[in-house]
């Protein structure tokens, strides 16, 4: 390094933070020292660098499915900015077990990793918040954990909620059922406030509200209990994608055409989204703006910079081919479809 330096005209402590990501530096000063790495072939040494620092230089990623595409996306995102900054990633799946989530963080306890970026997919105990509060290093992104003190990454979840369900009701539904996800999450409850919020806004609407897993099954389950009952609804808010694909195909299994029987609207325009039949009416979640975010704020931490406590992103709706026309609507538009 010190030859590096001394051939690039400027500080061994320049090289050595720039080569580490903790300085910008003029493009021409920047050039010069890659200029010598390349001609006298220097390559740091990462144990050396490790023992002097004290760190790592890896985060641990811990997610309940690594093949759910939603986390899958949420964490190659986290991976990206990580190496922007010269971290590298290693990644864990709970597989939605609590004890799995607890002991993720012997990866801090025994300095395998700086700092942790945890995505749960269950409402807590209380377990995992008292594990928590041992550690400083770590940031929640998607869900929370009541009663931490760790900063968080979320999305406009009640928000997402209301303009999903209002999209419905400017078509004229009224009967609308909400599939949401498992009762006491915090995403689940959120979206169920911006369903009840949107149909609180008009008179005659018929809310309906079955809570139970992300998951297709639980979706293809919820079918049943709808249509098998008396009044079943005109149109499905699914608290998630996979619940909507769940609802879907079974919806296809029973003789009941989307859209044209009933309108379907999902939450995260997953990216298969687009590639169902009908294409999915979906309420969007940034998960690459997710993924910075939490990576950065756990950056901050890790360099002792101050850091939101909560940072909330927007969604969006896209809409696609899912939803027609209720049949009672005031707003009857000319086409059956979005």
């Amino acid at each position: 390094m010190n030859e590096v330096a001394q051939e690039a005209g400027v500080s061994p402590t320049t090289v050595s933070r720039y080569l580490n990501h903790r300085i910008e530096l003029p493009k021409p000063t920047a050039a010069r020292i890659d200029e010598a790495i390349l001609r006298l072939r220097y390559r740091p040494n990462p144990l050396a660098r490790r023992l002097s620092t004290g760190r790592t230089e890896t985060i641990a990623i811990v997610a309940p499915e690594i093949a759910n595409p939603f986390f899958a996306d949420l964490a190659a995102a986290i991976e990206d900015e990580a190496e922007r900054h010269g971290y590298a990633v290693m990644m864990s799946s709970t597989r939605g077990v609590a004890e799995r989530e607890l002991s993720a963080f012997r990866l801090l306890e025994d300095q395998h990793a700086d700092g942790l970026i945890l995505m749960t997919n269950r409402p807590d105990d209380g377990m995992l918040a008292a594990r928590m509060a041992h550690h400083a290093r770590v940031v929640l992104v998607d869900e929370d954990v009541p009663g931490v003190d760790v900063p968080r990454v979320f999305v406009e979840n009640e928000a997402g909620g209301y303009v999903a369900t209002r999209h419905l009701l400017d078509r004229g539904h009224r009967q609308i059922a909400y599939l949401g996800g498992p009762a006491g999450l915090m995403s689940a409850i959120e979206r169920e406030a911006g369903f009840r919020r949107a149909m609180g806004e008009v008179e005659d609407g018929v809310p309906q509200v079955v809570s139970g897993a992300y998951s297709r099954e639980f979706g293809a389950r919820a079918v049943d209990a709808l249509f098998d009952g008396a009044a079943p609804p005109t149109a499905i808010f699914a608290g998630s994608d996979f619940i909507a694909i769940g609802a879907m195909g079974r919806l296809r299994e029973r003789g009941i055409a989307v859209p044209a029987d009933i309108s379907v609207v999902g939450f995260d325009d997953m990216p298969f989204a687009d590639m169902l039949a009908p294409a999915l009416t979906t309420v969007r979640q940034p998960v690459n703006a997710m993924g910075q975010a939490a990576c950065r704020s756990l950056l901050a931490l890790l360099n002792n910079q101050e850091t939101a406590p909560v940072t909330r992103l927007p969604v969006a709706l896209v809409e696609r081919q899912s939803v027609a026309n209720g049949s009672k609507s005031p707003f009857q538009r000319q086409g059956t479809s979005t």
